[in-house]
């Protein structure tokens, strides 16, 4: 399901993501379009892919965020009916979550 999800979305310089998925064919779908894969190679692959490990890093701080957003009732049980408003209450949760940690 990813090809069809990254299909729709704007071109970017890298993807990064975690070992679920590390396939050759996302690879060389990325490759092709000059997307850089950031993705770690499984433990029992036996070709070894080098990895951006400074841009890889970066992902812990996102995941991190994402985990501090289930903290949060509203967020984790969608309360909000419209997806504006779910949406906004992210962004000011995000916010103050980053800021306060």
């Amino acid at each position: 399901m990813a090809l069809p999800l990254l299909e729709a979305l704007k071109p970017t310089k890298r993807l990064i993501a975690d070992k679920a998925y590390d396939a050759d064919k996302l690879r060389n779908w990325l490759v092709d379009r000059q997307i850089e894969p950031v993705i770690p190679g499984r433990a029992a692959r036996s070709v070894v892919y080098p990895l951006n490990r400074k841009a890889y890093r970066r992902r812990n701080v996102i995941e991190r965020m994402f985990g501090r957003l289930k903290n949060w009732k509203r967020i984790a049980t969608r309360y909000d009916r419209l997806a504006i408003h779910y949406l906004a209450a992210i962004a000011l949760i995000s916010t103050v979550t980053q800021w306060l940690g």
